[in-house]
This record gives C-alpha cells, structure tokens and sequence, in this order.
C-alpha cells in the first residue's frame, strides 16, 4: 500500500517518502530460522549456476510461499509481489525473479546435483546448530495423491525419471487416483533428516529393505556411530529380508498380527497374568474427552527366521477398537448361528426316546468358538380330540419326544479374548543391560514416538500446504 504526503505536509515543505505497507505474519521467524541453519549459503555451495538471482533465495522464497498458504510456481511472482524481499530474503529480489521459468530451472538444477546431496548438506548444518538428539532413527513411509492427466510408466514416452507415478495401495483410500510413495528418516522427535519419493506401487518393505543397505553410511554423515542408534520403523519392517539385512543394528518394531507368534506371546501374556504395570505414557497431558491410555508390560521372546528376539507384550487400556468391534461381530454371529440351530432342533418330534437322547448327543457337539448348546429331551405327550374333562386327567393317546436347548457363552474364554483384543507386540533387539539398555517402558516411549512421523505426513498433506501437486515432471516433483 503506498501513502503520498497531505497537503498539509506538502504546504510545511515536508515531503515524505512513500511508504509501503505488507502483511508478514510469521514469515520473518521462518527467515530467522533459515539464517540460523544457513539455508541458502548450504543450497548455493552445493547447486551450481550462473543465474541472476542464486538457488537457494529461490529455493527460500518457495519455502516461505509453501508455509504461507502456497501458490503454483507460475503464482510465484504474484506472491512476492505483495511482499517485502528484503525483509524476508535478506536482499531486495525482484518478483520477476521468481517466474515460472526460472523456478522450474532452479529444480531442474537441484534434481541435476541431487537432492539427496543438497538435502544433506542443510541437514547437517541444522544438525550442527540444532545438535539433534540422534539415538533413535524413526522411519516411516506415505503414499501422496496425484490429480490429472499423468500417464501410467508403460504408456509415458520421455525415458526414465527418479520414480514412477501410477496405481498403488492408497493409504488415502483412494485407489483410483495415481500417486507415489514418500519416505522419510527422522531423529529427535520428528526431524526429518531424509527423504525420498518411490514409485507410486512401492511396497513399504521393499523400500525399508533398501535403505537398510545404506543407512550406517547416511548416518556417519552425521557423527553417528554403528550401534550408537536404535532404528524404529512399523511393522511392515518384519520380513525375513528385511531382519537379514539389519543384521546388529538395534531396532524397535511391532510384530505384525498376521504372525501366529503374535496371538500365541499375546495368549500367554493374559495366561500368566504376571504384567508390570507402566501407567498413563502420553505425549500430551490427558483431558476429560481424552484420558491418558494406561498400559502394562509382559516381557517374552519369540523366535523368527531361526533368531531369536525380545518380544515385548503391551495392553492398552484403550484397547484396539478394531480389533474389539471385530470380536464383538463375532460373538453376535457365533450366538446367531446357535440359535438358528436350536431353533431348528426343537422343531423336530422323535417317536422314540433313544431317537431322542442320540439327537441330543449329536446337537451338544455343536458349538462355536464363543458359545455352547446345552441340550436336554423332553416327553410331548400326544392327547385325542375332544374337550378335557373337569374330573378326570386327559388320556394320552401316544408319546412323542423333541429337544430343549439352551445357547450359553462361554464367558471364561470371551472375557480372555477381550482382554487379548487391548495387546500388542513390539519386536526388539534392544538389550535389558548395558549402555542402550530399555526397559519395556522405555521401549514403548520410543515406539511411540513414530506417530510423530505421521504427524508430518499429516503436514505434507495439508490440502493448503502441499498435497495440491503442480507440477508433472517427477524430477521436478522430486526436487
């Protein structure tokens, strides 16, 4: 907004600059935190070019315009147009500078010296100022959407990007829109420290398994010794490959229920019903709405793949609803099937006892997982036609016999199952003694810690932030 001097101004001989006004908000904090960490001294050291205005403004202008709202790179320019540079790039940077053009340039330029190389080089200078807390490495993938017209691989003419962007399992739930998969490598509570797009198809343990490979080299990049870390990833981290190549490396995951181990530690965890208690462990103070999640500990081991590991059980007092709703649908099932068969029994007449008893001896051997049919004979007397007399008892002109059944629960085993419903099993390599010793507590503190992670998934995927793709070319997208 420009303001020009009043009449009165000008009738004092007092002639005022213009002065124009913007709208900041919080953007010069992001500017002071980039400045801390030397963003654009790191991106320009790494990215060579020649172009008028260097990289690493271009690359900060676009991280203020992400964390504003953000706009398509052809909207760029009209951004800064209504912003002061100076205050928030350090120079004055025309918004001409930020064209389309030249910032699909300076991506091209940043994918050209790699992005992993160029995301390092900030990393390990935040890292230096910061100095993040680097024992525990959370690993986590996403799947991020696509909207248009975005050819399938096989159908695509230009040759072969960093990734492909196609049909694959949508943890969106969206199955019929294209995507590519992301993955990330954070320390210290949710800081990323790598980050990698895949093909839109990419299994979550193919990609664990490939980093794996390489991720004592990454981190010694970071000062981080072998077995200095402890690696913490979900459950998609269990596979025979996946356990192989991790070989020493310290690691915390869940143990997928689809492994019979599972059910088996988690059985014996409510059969033994020696837990330790571990109390409310939450990240946040609980609320009336919210209450704290008590949780306790049953410490157990399970072998896989011919190696033995610690196996710790957990119940939460939450309980998995799933899990619970599941087992709820079927015990009304179980109890609907048994009626439906009672009902059917009971209709039946027998002309004899001994058809009688060996009906009923057959029914009791129905049951389900949830109940038992309780099944008893009963004489149905047959009478002849006429009125009853007042005098006399009525005569019975034949005997029949039919069953009476009785659908019970068995109440010792559901409330077993229940109880099991609320457990889970975390699968570690982390030691009970010595310098990187936890204790079950400990290591369900640090497992939880993932949903951090996820939380900035949630970021990424902020329809106002950058879930909105505008851009097509994956090396682009990528950079």
């Amino acid at each position: 907004m420009h303001q020009t001097p009043s009449p009165l101004e000008s009738g004092m001989g007092l002639v005022l600059p213009p002065i124009e006004v913007y709208q900041v908000q919080h953007l010069p904090i992001v500017k002071a935190y980039a400045d801390k960490i030397g963003l654009v001294e790191a991106i320009n050291e790494v990215v060579p070019t020649e172009m008028a205005v260097d990289p690493g403004t271009i690359v900060l202008g676009m991280i203020l315009d992400t964390l504003s709202g953000r706009s398509p790179l052809y909207r760029l320019e009209e951004f800064f147009t209504h912003h002061d540079t100076a205050l928030l790039l350090g120079k004055a940077v025309a918004p001409e500078a930020f064209q389309d053009d030249t910032v699909g340039r300076v991506l091209d330029r940043l994918y050209a010296t790699g992005t992993m190389k160029v995301f390092t080089a900030c990393a390990v200078r935040a890292d230096r100022v910061c100095g993040f807390d680097k024992r525990y490495v959370h690993f986590d993938t996403t799947s991020i959407m696509v909207y248009g017209d975005y050819l399938l691989p096989e159908e695509a003419k230009e040759s072969e990007g960093p990734f492909r962007i196609t049909y694959g399992y949508s943890k969106d739930k969206r199955p019929d829109l294209k995507q590519f998969v992301f993955s990330t490598l954070c320390v210290d509570r949710a800081v990323p420290l790598w980050g990698k797009p895949h093909d839109g198809n990419a299994s979550d343990k193919t990609v664990n398994n490939t980093l794996l490979s390489d991720i004592a080299t990454f981190l010694a990049q970071h000062g981080v010794a072998p077995g200095a870390y402890i690696y913490v990833a979900d459950a998609a981290l269990v596979t025979e490959e996946n356990l192989t190549a991790l070989g020493d490396t310290l690691f915390i995951t869940r143990l997928p229920a689809t492994y019979n181990e599972c059910g088996r530690l988690i059985a014996e965890a409510v059969a033994h019903n020696t837990w330790t208690e571990l109390g409310v462990i939450a990240h946040t103070q609980p609320t009336p709405h919210r209450p704290g999640t008590a949780y306790k500990a049953y410490e157990g081991e399970v072998t896989l793949y011919g190696t033995p590991y610690r196996a710790v059980v957990l119940h939460s007092s939450a309980q998995d609803k799933r899990r619970q709703q599941r087992l709820e649908r079927e015990i009304q099932a179980s109890q609907s099937t048994l009626q439906t068969t009672a009902r059917a029994a009971e209709q039946q007449a027998y002309f004899c006892r001994a058809d009688a008893e060996a009906a009923a001896a057959q029914r009791r051997a129905v049951h389900t997982a949830y109940h038992l049919l309780d099944v008893t004979v009963e004489e149905r007397p047959q009478y002849g036609r006429g009125r009853p007399s007042a005098t006399k008892p009525r005569a019975v002109k034949a005997m029949r016999y039919g069953l009476q059944t009785t659908v019970s629960a068995q109440t010792e085993r559901i409330a077993r199952l229940y109880e099991e419903a609320g457990g889970f099993v975390l699968l570690t390599n982390v030691p009970t003694a010595g310098d990187l010793a936890h204790s079950a507590g400990e290591v369900l503190t640090v497992y939880k810690e993932q949903h951090g992670t996820e939380q900035n998934y949630g970021f990424l995927k902020d329809p106002v932030i950058v879930n909105s793709l505008f851009l097509k070319q994956p090396e682009r997208i990528e950079a």
